[in-house]
């Protein structure tokens, strides 16, 4: 029986202290939360885990500098702090990163002004990274001569983090947090619905990929269906003091910019003084993101979007040609869920970008939800401990908080496996020189699994082949993914437990000779119809310019 198979099953007919309705960083974390501490939880989401807002983020792990111009303080200490836990317990995956932010004579700021924000926020961030930098233009074309340094008047260097890999694998890391303290996960499962009952919920749930019902029961629901949070809740009869608005942001991924050697983020106002940001992503830059008010979270990347990106890019970098949409690998857009007080203004276009980026948790005693509103992968340790504390208020008893439901293993188990993979010499099986060493790849994604993946490729070199040329992924990582990463559809895999669909044009994709075969070992007999939704939904948004819905993410009902 299949691992969500094996979840799904329990998750019918049973009865949970709580059940959280969302798969994205905020339902992953309270649900690793939550079973780390004792409760009985099961989640559920109606897509892939992760594959909404969840997986449009800049991957980056920051404290928020741009938000110092609204003299949001404790929102930026807030989360500097939380940059600072999630660099500590995840060392191989959040890393510390430079941003090197370019004035010219149209910024806000001058240089001498922004290096002041830049210390004060070093400050905020309780000194947790490298000191900041003010460099003057000569300076920064030394450090960056990718960036045309004509009219700018210098420059700053300041640190925050970011994400190596990309971020849905960070919230699925959550997911296995969960699933390891006991917790039954299923994706592609829909709340169809909700009723009270005495002192629980009995809920109808769907099985979205085959159409199959099922019953389940909680004493607790937590709604942590992000953009959709509102809508959930009134079918749960419940309200609350916020709600949310949607901000639309994309980015576009295009071939590496940047000429230094290692990894730096570029910064820049844009034509409007709003920051944008160049991120580096392997071989890949992305450029993004944007920020425009919607009224509903299906949104699209357009033309104009396109446009305005790269003409923004292309007047503040020394480029051998103009970037244009060709150049254009994969495309990211998504909407910010923002937290808006219930009954307020609608707020004009003239204050939109200056609402705040907090989260809010609110809990309804009387029907026993909890509601989370907002949000943001670096603040995703506190709404962990913030549910906790709401659904332990609303009578489920939880153990106490060691913190050991998130984080790596620990660095004896670590330097185990680099000692087993230095003597196997794991790392000789890659020949080409700018590759990442595999001992640290293998690490980073699968932390203890990835002893089982040495003894794998032992006993069959085979499993250390890479099954896509140059997309980075061993045949064993296949196996593994099809046995403890949920995959219900190709492109769970090829979008969200890897980056494959982010760094690889689509021609390449599809005219890869390894496709079948990754279709194979993650579905066994249902490859055939797997691999054709596939490439018919990559078909199809192609035809129709739709970046946003892959398949799996939800509709609209």
């Amino acid at each position: 029986m299949s691992l969500r198979r094996a979840n799904l099953s329990r998750i019918s007919g049973g009865l949970f202290d709580v059940l959280v309705v969302g798969g994205g960083i905020n339902g992953a974390v309270s649900a690793a939360s939550l079973a780390g501490r004792g409760a009985t939880v099961s989640l559920v989401d109606r897509g892939d885990f992760g594959a909404f807002t969840s997986q449009e983020s800049s991957n980056l792990v920051w404290g928020g500098f741009k938000y110092l111009e609204n003299y949001e303080l404790p929102l930026v200490f807030g989360l500097c702090r939380s940059r600072n836990r999630l660099m500590k317990a995840y060392p191989d995956n959040v890393r510390e990163i430079g941003f090197l932010a370019a004035l010219d004579r149209t910024a806000p700021y001058r240089p001498w002004f922004a290096a002041l924000g830049a210390t004060a926020y070093w400050g905020i961030g309780g000194f947790g990274t490298g000191r900041p930098h003010l460099l003057s233009a000569k300076d920064l074309e030394t450090e960056e001569p990718a960036v045309d340094t004509t009219t700018v008047r210098g420059a700053i260097q300041y640190q925050d983090a970011y994400l190596v890999d990309n971020d849905s694998r960070f919230v699925f890391s959550f997911v296995r947090s969960a699933i390891e303290a006991g917790a039954s996960v299923a994706n592609y499962v829909e709340l169809v619905h909700a009723e009270r009952d005495g002192d629980r919920w009995v809920c109808t749930l769907r099985d979205t990929d085959t159409g199959e019902e099922h019953t389940t029961q909680a004493r607790v629901l937590v709604n942590a269906a992000g953009p959709f949070v509102d809508a959930v809740n009134d079918d749960l009869a419940t309200t609350t003091g916020h709600r949310i608005v949607y901000s639309k942001g994309i980015h576009l991924v295009v071939p590496r910019l940047t000429t230094t050697r290692h990894d730096r983020v570029l910064a820049f106002f844009d034509d409007t003084q709003r920051l944008f940001y160049v991120i580096p992503m392997g071989h890949r830059s992305v450029i993004g993101t944007t920020d425009t008010r919607v009224d509903e979270p299906f949104t699209s990347v357009t033309d104009d979007d396109r446009d305005f990106l790269l003409a923004q890019i292309n007047d503040r970098l020394d480029l051998p040609a103009p970037l244009t949409r060709a150049d254009v690998i994969a495309e990211r857009c998504g909407v910010r869920p923002l937290v808006v007080s219930r009954g307020g203004s609608d707020h004009t276009e003239a204050d939109w970008t200056t609402l705040s980026r907090k989260h809010v948790v609110e809990r309804d005693d009387a029907r026993a939800v909890v509601t989370i509103l907002g949000g943001k992968l670096t603040d995703c340790l506190n709404v962990g401990a913030e549910v906790a504390a709401d659904v332990e208020a609303l009578g489920v008893p939880l153990e106490d908080d060691l913190h050991n439901w998130y984080g790596e293993p620990a660095t004896a188990t670590r330097a185990e496996f680099y000692r087993q993979a230095r003597l196997m010499r794991l790392d000789s099986l890659r020949t080409r020189p700018d590759a990442e060493p595999l001992t640290d790849r293998l690490w980073r994604r699968y932390g203890r699994r990835a002893f089982d993946m040495l003894e794998a490729i032992r006993a069959d070199p085979r499993m250390g082949e890479d099954v896509m040329g140059s997309t980075d992924y061993l045949r064993i990582e296949l196996h593994n993914a099809a046995e403890h990463e949920l995959v219900v559809t190709l492109d769970d895999f090829m979008r969200r437990r890897s980056k494959i669909d982010l760094v690889v044009r689509d021609e390449d994709i599809i005219g890869s000779p390894g496709l079948r075969e990754v279709a194979e070992i993650l579905f066994g007999a249902d490859a055939e119809r797997r691999l054709a939704d596939y490439l018919e939904a990559k078909t199809r948004r192609e035809a129709s310019g739709d970046q946003l819905r892959p398949s799996g993410t939800p509709r609209p009902a």
